[in-house]
Formats: C-alpha cells, sequence, structure tokens
C-alpha cells in the first residue's frame, strides 16, 4: 500500500477529524513533504480535504467517493477473505472479473466501479452505468461441486443481499421483480448478472461471476428515455458515504448467504421479497406474451405459474412483464 492509500486509509477511519501534518507524518512513518504530496493528490482526485493553519488536514464527511478504504471500514469479518480493487471506470465489470477468474482469481476477488462504458444486462442487454450515480460490482465466487442448477441460487442470494443493503442504508423497503431486478418505490434500482464456467468432464462450476449494478443517487443528466419510466435510485440525491456504505453492505449481507447462511434462509427471504407472487404477469415467450398468475416460488428459485388455460409451468430462466 503506498503513502496516498495509507493517508486515505487514515482519513477515511476518521472523517470529520483533523490531524496536523506532524500528527500525520509520525502515525504513517513519512517525512511532512511526503504528507504534503499526498494529501494534493487525494484533493486532484476529487477528494475534499480541508487544510486549515494550527489545525492540519481534514476528510470532509461530505466525501462520497468509492474506494477500497472506504469501503473497508464498513465491512464485518465475513468478508476478510475478499480481494477488492476499485477502480473509477471500467469497460463492464464482469468482463473484467471473468478475465481475472479465467486467469485464476480467487474466491472472494471483488472489482468495484463508478461507471461502464460497456455495462451489460441480461440477454445482452446494455446496462445504464454513468459516472458519479452508481456501484457496479462483480465478485469472483468458486463454491465447490455446484451444478448448474445451483448455481442459480447465487443469483438468489444476490437479490436478497442487494434488498438488506439497500434496506440498511436507506430505511426504504425492496423488493424482487423475479428472476434478478431489485425495486424501490416502483422502480427498478438494481440489476444482476452472473454469468458462469462450468467443467466439460464433470458438470461442476468452475467459477462464476456474479455482476450487481446498484442506482445509488439520479444520475446528473437523468435517466435516458428508454428508461425513465422505470428506472429510479436508492437515495433521491447525494448521502455521506452512500456509495461505499451501500457497497460494503452487500458484501456484509452476501457473504453471510454465501459462507454461513442455510438454503431455506435465502430462499424464503426471497419469497416474502416477492413482488410478482399473487398477482398477474405476463410470460414473455418466444412470438407472444402470455398471461399467467404467479402462484409461488420453489426451492430451486423456479417460478411457478399458471395460464388462463388452467395448465401450470414451473420457469427456470426468461423474462417475465407485470404493471407495478
Amino acid at each position: 500500500m503506498g503513502t496516498k492509500e495509507r493517508l486515505l486509509s487514515l482519513f477515511e477511519n476518521h472523517k470529520g477529524i483533523f490531524f496536523s501534518g506532524e500528527d500525520i507524518a509520525e502515525k504513517l512513518g513519512i517525512s511532512r513533504t511526503a504528507v504534503w504530496k499526498a494529501v494534493k493528490a487525494l484533493q486532484e482526485g476529487g477528494y475534499q480535504i480541508e487544510a486549515v493553519r494550527n489545525k492540519g488536514y481534514c476528510l470532509s464527511v461530505e466525501t462520497d467517493i468509492l474506494s477500497v478504504q472506504g469501503i473497508q471500514k464498513y465491512l464485518k469479518e465475513v468478508c476478510s477473505a475478499l480481494t477488492l480493487t476499485v477502480m473509477p471506470s471500467l469497460d463492464s465489470t464482469n468482463t473484467f472479473a471473468r478475465e481475472k477468474a479465467a486467469a485464476g482469481a480467487p474466491d472472494g476477488y471483488t472489482v468495484i466501479a463508478g461507471s461502464q462504458t460497456g455495462g451489460r444486462g441480461r440477454r445482452g442487454r446494455s446496462f445504464y452505468s454513468p459516472s458519479g450515480s452508481g456501484v457496479y460490482m462483480s465478485l469472483v465466487l468458486r463454491p465447490r461441486h455446484y451444478s448448474s442448477a445451483q448455481a442459480v441460487r447465487l443469483t438468489t442470494m444476490a437479490a436478497v443481499a442487494a434488498c438488506e443493503a439497500i434496506e440498511a442504508v436507506s430505511g426504504k423497503q425492496a423488493l424482487i421483480k423475479w428472476v434478478n431486478d431489485i425495486y424501490v418505490e416502483g422502480r427498478k434500482v438494481c440489476g444482476i448478472l452472473t454469468e458462469a464456467s462450468f467443467g466439460l468432464e464433470d458438470g461442476f462450476l468452475e467459477y462464476a461471476v456474479l455482476g450487481i449494478g446498484f442506482n445509488v443517487t439520479p444520475p446528473a443528466q437523468g435517466f435516458p428515455e428508454e428508461i425513465r419510466d422505470i428506472a429510479g435510485s436508492v437515495f433521491s440525491r447525494k448521502e455521506n458515504d452512500g456509495k461505499n456504505r451501500l457497497a460494503a453492505e452487500f458484501l456484509n449481507h452476501f457473504m453471510t448467504f454465501y459462507c454461513t447462511a442455510q438454503e431455506t434462509d435465502y430462499i424464503e427471504n426471497y419469497r416474502q421479497r416477492s413482488l410478482v407472487l399473487g398477482r398477474e404477469i405476463q410470460v414473455l415467450l418466444p412470438g407472444r406474451p402470455k398471461k399467467a398468475a404467479a402462484l409461488d416460488i420453489d426451492n430451486s428459485c423456479r417460478l411457478i405459474v399458471k395460464y388462463e388455460d388452467g395448465t401450470t409451468d414451473c420457469l427456470s430462466s426468461g423474462e417475465i412483464s407485470i404493471k407495478i
């Protein structure tokens, strides 16, 4: 860890508190000149650091910039094995994480970006990922002896963890539109994309890349016209350290499920948070949509539906539409 990163860690853990240059130099074992250079580098990176004569330096509590140090201060012990990488922008966090996974990145390798230039959603759709208003994250996961059916549960865990994280930082209720969209106050604020690689010989999961994107605040230029009627954000305006807190809360809740929870813990939670059960939906089948009633979600996270002709079906993947 370099001088700038060590100084940021000190500031992030003591936001709003002034440290003299002498104090910082002593704590970090560096010169006063090195302190000054590190402060300047952080300021040039957008950090609001006050410099007051006879008081020293202080990181403003209003700072809301994603960083490893800013996230780590909120993480619980269950996240101790995670390896975090934070970057201002990437083409796609899932693409980046898949390349790392193929090169041997370990279970728990996590990349987080402040924007994506080529963010991807399900079925090849683009995922709007502007700078300054979102958190875009991908985790490399290597659970042992997971079949393709079991791999679907990673998305289930992530959906529940996302809801719990949103509620923890905002106090707003979060609900799940099967299979992987999170809604707050009737608007989509989060999407999940899980991609996987399986062994050719045994058919077990080699690794999965779990991607999740949060709309933390409204974009400065507003949402694009094509999603303006459905997209929303966790917060209505910038929150102090909102991005770091949300990223950390998601990791805390997800890793708790991933490392320690029983299957029934998150699947029942997923059912209870469903905004489609008991309602009329449209199953978007090839050619035309088909009306159905959403009856239940089974332990494999399949949506059980009943069509107008009385027949039932268990959907393990696909698209549905519902008026929210």
